[in-house]
């Protein structure tokens, strides 16, 4: 049984695989649902409108060090992918 916190996660995962795949300003919930298995509404619920999901995919991008993400981020002058190392 998935827990909350691993559904999140799921989630999250999924969200930076369709960002890296489709590029960072082209996701959707609705591709992100997909992708994780769940619906549109509880990706919503995790992680509200698309603002705050970008902003916590950039986050995670810039942690995890996924490349792809973070320069779409920086050509698009989002603050958190302008603080990452080079």
């Amino acid at each position: 049984m998935k827990t909350k916190r691993n559904r999140k996660q799921d989630i999250l995962d999924a969200a930076l695989h369709v960002a890296e795949r489709d590029g960072y300003m082209l996701m959707t919930r609705e591709n992100i649902a997909l992708q994780a298995g769940v619906s549109v509404g509880l990706v919503s619920n995790y992680f509200g409108t698309m603002k705050q999901l970008r902003r916590t995919v950039m986050r995670q991008a810039v942690s995890r060090g996924i490349e792809r993400i973070v320069q779409q981020g920086v050509a698009m002058r989002d603050p958190h992918a302008m603080r990452a190392g080079e």
